[in-house]
């Protein structure tokens, strides 16, 4: 079997829960360490052993954690990275908790993309951290007719488009 089937039936077979939970957030995710513990079952099955190599390097003065994933045969090897900024403005973490936090992140994205594991709909990607509701209401209505009102006493599109969602063929009444 090459690396490549090696690999392709990791990614085919690969289960992994999203376990934990975020009581701040209100989600379930999965970890570097979840991700890793699904993969042990195929690393001797396969004859297959998987690596992660952290960088520090600095872009425009921000620290950037790059994260390799490697899955290898001994023989040859396939690798994926991912790339994550570290926020030094976090609130409530100290700097090694920042650094901690950054690393988890590239090593469970560089794992994700090695092993393709879809997280479209991954909380990361979708939480509001307590924000409430981000999603524009349309613009329709009476909200269309208080719109209309705004522009006619002088007010813009574009500030209707900050606080609304503006379907294209509404654009043309206003």
């Amino acid at each position: 079997m090459t690396i490549n089937e090696k690999l392709a039936t990791i990614q085919t077979k690969f289960k992994s829960k999203k376990s934990r939970f975020n009581s701040f957030g209100k989600y379930n995710f999965r970890s570097a360490e979840d991700i890793l513990e699904a993969t042990k079952p195929f690393l001797l099955e396969l004859g297959v052993s998987v690596t992660i190599n952290e960088t520090l390097s600095e872009v425009a003065g921000l620290p950037i954690m790059e994260s390799t994933a490697t899955v290898s045969d001994g023989e040859h090897a396939i690798t994926a990275t991912s790339i994550v900024g570290v926020d030094l403005n976090q609130k409530g973490m100290n700097v090694p908790q920042q650094f901690g936090s950054a690393s988890s992140y590239a090593k469970k994205y560089a794992l994700g993309n090695l092993f393709l594991i879809d997280d479209t709909a991954d909380s990361d990607a979708t939480n509001n951290h307590g924000r409430g509701n981000t999603a524009k209401p349309k613009l329709e209505g009476a909200a269309l007719t208080k719109a209309k009102a705004f522009i006619k006493s002088g007010g813009t599109v574009d500030a209707i488009k900050k606080k609304y969602d503006v379907p294209a063929g509404v654009l043309n009444t206003l």
